[in-house]
C-alpha cells in the first residue's frame, strides 16, 4: 500500500537565490458548491450543469461557459489586464489539442456510419536542411478503403485517422492562435509583431502523438500568419514528460486504487449507473464483459461527445445492419457526460491521493516549467512564450497539482497560461519582485490550497517552492517517488 500523508505539511523550500517561501503542500479538497463532483446531482440532474456539448461556439455574451467541443481561452474582449505596477516577462501556456474524430478504442462493435475527413490533408514529409539543391514534396495522407483488401477495421470507419483532428478542430485551433496573439501582441504589445524577428523569442513543444502536431501547424499560422517551417520541440517517445509518457509506478498505482473498488465513491458511482450502463450496452452493442467501456464512462464520453461536438446523429441500435427506433437520446447522452465529469473530479481532485498521484507522474513537466521561470529571473532565456501542446491527461494532472477549487474534464483547447510579472517596485515581501498569474479558461485561477489560493499576483517564490516541495527543483524527487523509494 503506498502512502500518502495527510497531515499538514509545511515546507520551507529553496526558490530563488534571493528568497525562500514556507508554503503547505497538503492535499486540499476542492470547493464545497461545485456541482460537478457531486453525485446524487450527477444522477439525478438534467441536462450537463449549463454545459456546451454540440457546438465549437459560444455566444459573445456568455463567452466563458464551459464548452466540451471548445474551452473557452484568453482573448482580448474579456482578458483582465494586470496593474500597471506590473511589467509582464514571460508566458507558458499549456493547452488540450483541439476537437477530433473519436480513438478507435472507443468505437462501438458495428458503427452506423463513416467518418470522413475528405476535407483537409495530413502532411508527413521529411526535408534536409542541407538539400545541396533537393527539396521534397508536401505530401499528405489520404485515407481509402480498400476495394480488394478483404480485411474490414473494426469499429470506426471512412477516410480518417483515429484520431485525427477535425477540419472544424483545424479551425478552432487557428482562432485559439490568432486570439492569443490579440491578447500579447495587439493589447499588451508584449510579443513581436509578424513582420519582426519572433522566432527567437517564441518556442513551440509537442507530444509524440500526432495529434498535437496538427493542432500546431494551426495555431502558429493564426499566431503568426506563416506557412514557412517552425520547428516544434519534442521528447522521445516513451519518456516524453509533456503527455506524460515516463513510467511512474507510484503515479499509477495511485490512479488505479482511485479508480478501484477500494474506493468506496468509485464503486459507488459505477454501481448507481449500471442500469444506464445496461441501455448504452444494449443499444452499442458493446458486451458487458468489455472492460475498457465498464471500468469507466471514459470510452461512451469520448464516443457520444465526438458525435455530438461534429453535428453527427447519436447511435441507434442496429437490427439486422439496420438503425432501429430504440437510440440514445439527448437524456441519455447527458447522463453519460454527467457521469464522465463527476470521475474526472474524483479521479484528479477529490480522491485526497490525487495530488501525489499527479505530481510523481507530471512532476517532471512541472519542474521543467519552474525552470524555465528561474532562467527567466536570472536573465539566462531569451524565449518570453514558450507553447505547449498536449492532451486532456496532462491538463488534468497539472490542475491537480494546482489543487484547483472547481475541477471539470478539460475539453478541447482547454488552456492553462503562466504569466510571470516583475514588480516595477520591490516591496519589502517579495524581494525578487516577480510574481506569477495564473489564467485556466481565459480567467484566474482558484486553487484549494491556502499558500496559492486565487493566483493572482503569486510571489514567484512561494510557487517555486511548492513545485519545489512536490517534485524537487529540476525534478531531483521524481523519479524516487515514481519507484517508490522516497515517500510521496
Amino acid at each position: 500500500m503506498l502512502s500518502v500523508p495527510q497531515t499538514s505539511l509545511l515546507v520551507l523550500a529553496s526558490a530563488t537565490a534571493a528568497a525562500s517561501a514556507t508554503v503547505d503542500l497538503k492535499w486540499h479538497a476542492p470547493g464545497s458548491g461545485n456541482k460537478v463532483n457531486n453525485l446524487t446531482a450527477a444522477l439525478k440532474s438534467d441536462g450537463v450543469y449549463g454545459f456546451i456539448y454540440d457546438s465549437s461556439h459560444t455566444p459573445d455574451k456568455t463567452y466563458g461557459t464551459y464548452n466540451w467541443c471548445n474551452m473557452p481561452h484568453a482573448r482580448k474582449t474579456e482578458y483582465v489586464k494586470a496593474s500597471s505596477d506590473y511589467e509582464l516577462k514571460y508566458v507558458e501556456v499549456i493547452q488540450r489539442h483541439h476537437k477530433r474524430t473519436p480513438y478507435a478504442s472507443n468505437a462501438f462493435p458495428v458503427e452506423p456510419y463513416e467518418w470522413n475527413c475528405d476535407d483537409q490533408g495530413l502532411y508527413y514529409f521529411g526535408r534536409p536542411f542541407t538539400n545541396k539543391g533537393k527539396s521534397a514534396a508536401e505530401t499528405y495522407w489520404v485515407g481509402v478503403t480498400g476495394d480488394i483488401n478483404p480485411f474490414v477495421p473494426s469499429g470506426w470507419i471512412g477516410s480518417c485517422q483515429f484520431p485525427q483532428i477535425s477540419a472544424a478542430g483545424l479551425d478552432d485551433s487557428w482562432t485559439h492562435g490568432n486570439d492569443l496573439y490579440g491578447v500579447y501582441h495587439d493589447l499588451l504589445n508584449f510579443l513581436p509583431s509578424r513582420n519582426k524577428d519572433w522566432r527567437k523569442k517564441v518556442v513551440f513543444r509537442v507530444t509524440n502523438n500526432q495529434i498535437t502536431s496538427q493542432v500546431a501547424s494551426m495555431f502558429i499560422n493564426g499566431m503568426w500568419g506563416t506557412t514557412e517551417s517552425v520547428p516544434l520541440v519534442i521528447q522521445a517517445k516513451g519518456v516524453d514528460s509533456l503527455e506524460p509518457q515516463y513510467t511512474c509506478t507510484t503515479g499509477s498505482n495511485l490512479f488505479s486504487t482511485i479508480q478501484s473498488s477500494s474506493n468506496s465513491a468509485w464503486e459507488q458511482h459505477l454501481t448507481k449507473t449500471s442500469d444506464l450502463f445496461k441501455k448504452m450496452d444494449d443499444i452499442s452493442g458493446v458486451p458487458s464483459t468489455d472492460s475498457g467501456f465498464h471500468v469507466s464512462w471514459d470510452h461512451y464520453y469520448d464516443n457520444l461527445s465526438a458525435r455530438k461536438c461534429h453535428g453527427k446523429p447519436l447511435p441507434c441500435k442496429l437490427v439486422d445492419g439496420k438503425n432501429s427506433s430504440t437510440c440514445v437520446d439527448e437524456e441519455t447522452a447527458n447522463a453519460v457526460f454527467r457521469m464522465g465529469q463527476w470521475e474526472y473530479s474524483q479521479i484528479y481532485r477529490d480522491a485526497s491521493s490525487s495530488l501525489a498521484a499527479s505530481s510523481t507522474s507530471y512532476g517532471v513537466w512541472v519542474a521543467e516549467l519552474a525552470s524555465h521561470l528561474r532562467a527567466v529571473i536570472a536573465g539566462k532565456s531569451k524565449t518570453i512564450y514558450l507553447h505547449n501542446f498536449a492532451h486532456d491527461g496532462s491538463t488534468s494532472r497539472l490542475l491537480s497539482i494546482l489543487q484547483i477549487d472547481d475541477m471539470v474534464w478539460p475539453g478541447m483547447g482547454s488552456e492553462i497560461v503562466f504569466e510571470l510579472y516583475q514588480k516595477k517596485k520591490n516591496n519589502a515581501e517579495n524581494t525578487s519582485g516577480y510574481y506569477v498569474r495564473v489564467l485556466f479558461s481565459g480567467k484566474t485561477l482558484k486553487s484549494s490550497n491556502p499558500s496559492l489560493g486565487l493566483m493572482d499576483m503569486v510571489p514567484v517564490e512561494t510557487l517555486l517552492a511548492y513545485f519545489d516541495g512536490l517534485v524537487g527543483e529540476n525534478a531531483s524527487l521524481v523519479k524516487g517517488k515514481c519507484s517508490g523509494s522516497i515517500s510521496v
